[in-house]
């Protein structure tokens, strides 16, 4: 039985315009809004959200409350610590040193110590810095549309969006290793002829008298549009960087925790162990808490020459929330469910693709999906303005999703994993709607 939605309403256009213009004037125009009708969201529960009219919205868009909005166990695990003690980590506490150790056994051996911040930015600009002091290096490869954050040196390595400020010379891109669209789609060894510009990055950072520190790559490539990545890539990119002198950085913030189903980290989808690991997003269930995991000699060679303070990183509340997340994921078997939902919804998407030329491909794992729009089957053209109008026509259908990579093709679907498949039933429906309609215009063009 599929769930019953309300009633769309109409939000008052005068009071979303004020709403508009007082966010401009005291927020100023950097900041980004979604949708062509913005969503005044007032609440959460589970995977839905609710508007200032009372009208609610399936979630498939939101990671960071990863075991649901406003999940019961999380917030009186908050307000429990809360009522208690918040402090920094200067001070002994045995819940964040609990979490610190229910985290690393969640990794492969070696891969011992956390270190924790309050975002995935944070949490990957320690990780360069980390990997600098191991290696005595400062050259950093990433991919060639890649997020991990918005600090100034994590804007650096960040190359989704464009930038005022130049890149630095340590900083080189190599092509995102996607076999639907990519450089060497469809190609036969597409995996070595990728990994090879890995070699190449090497040499042009020598040319420039730099050597790599680190390659960080987000370990299901979100933000380039969660590519199939030809089979043993990361492998083999990550040979060619160790045996260069360089590290590899995983960062799990948006695939970690169990969302891919198969697996608890993204890195272990790929068959790699990393020398660090960064994490962030869903955490808390969004109390801001993130965190790097690494071995006792990475953070040796570091403590020789620094010291690390984060004065609201990994303080008892945040470690109490994250606990609670832990506890709800093994206690719910969320993993597992994530992949018992994710190939349920797979299935219904391929359904709709057989009736749908506008979908040109269907990836990913468990609650972590892409479906990339085209405009032809044949050439893959991106569609990206069909992919605009599906999401808005899914706001108004009482939908909430998003979009991703290179082109902005490619819907976003990525829910709180406590998704089910009632829930996946009601986004094939409206999904089934808003892409028929956005061909049909097409059709009529």
């Amino acid at each position: 039985m599929k769930p019953a939605m309300s009633n769309m309403k109409q939000t008052d256009p005068d009071r979303l315009q004020t709403l508009l213009q007082r966010r401009q004037r005291l927020m100023g125009n950097a900041y980004r809004l979604f949708y062509e009708q913005p969503v005044h969201i007032v609440s959460g529960k589970g995977v839905w959200l609710y508007d200032s009219d009372g009208t609610k919205y399936l979630d498939v868009y939101n990671n960071v409350p990863h075991v649901g909005h406003c999940h019961p166990q999380v917030v009186e695990a908050i307000c429990k610590q809360a009522h208690t003690l918040n402090t920094h980590t200067r001070y002994l506490h045995e819940l964040v040193l609990e979490y610190a150790e229910r985290l690393t056994n969640r990794f492969p051996d070696g891969l011992d110590i956390a270190m924790f911040a309050c975002t995935g930015t944070e949490a990957n600009e320690l990780a360069l810095r980390l990997a600098r002091a191991k290696t005595g290096a400062s050259g950093m490869i990433v991919t060639d549309n890649a997020y991990h954050g918005n600090s100034w040196a994590i804007a650096q390595i960040t190359t989704t969006y464009e930038t005022s400020e130049k890149r630095a010379e340590n900083i080189v891109t190599v092509p995102t290793p996607d076999s639907f669209r990519g450089l060497y789609a469809d190609e036969d060894q597409a995996a070595d002829k990728y990994a090879a510009h890995l070699q190449t990055a090497i040499e042009t950072l020598a040319q420039r008298g730099l050597r790599p520190a680190a390659f960080i790559v987000d370990t299901i490539f979100s933000n380039e549009g969660l590519p199939k990545v030809p089979e043993g890539y990361l492998a083999k990119a990550v040979a060619i960087v160790r045996k260069a002198g360089g590290l590899f950085i995983a960062d799990e913030v948006q695939p970690g925790f169990g969302r891919l189903g198969t697996d608890f980290w993204g890195f272990a989808s790929q068959g790699v162990k990393p020398d660090i690991a960064t994490m962030g997003k869903p955490m808390g269930n969004g109390y801001p808490i993130s965190a790097v995991v690494t071995s006792a000699p990475v953070i040796d060679a570091f403590h020789k020459h620094s010291h690390y303070f984060n004065t609201f990183g990994g303080s008892p509340v945040a470690c109490a929330a994250a606990l609670a997340v832990l506890d709800v994921i093994e206690q719910q078997d969320l993993q597992a469910k994530a992949l018992e939902t994710g190939n349920y919804l797979t299935e219904g998407l391929k359904d709709l693709a057989t009736n749908n030329t506008l979908i040109g491909d269907i990836r990913g794992s468990g609650l972590f999906i892409g479906i990339d729009l085209v405009r032809d089957q044949t050439s893959r053209e991106p569609a990206t303005a069909e992919t605009g109008k599906a999401v808005n026509r899914l706001r108004q259908l009482g939908v909430l999703i998003g979009s991703t990579g290179q082109y902005d093709n490619i819907l976003k679907i990525r829910p709180p994993m406590v998704f089910s498949k009632s829930n996946a039933e009601l986004l094939l429906e409206k999904l089934g709607t808003a892409l028929n309609e956005t061909r049909s215009a097409n059709d009529r063009l």
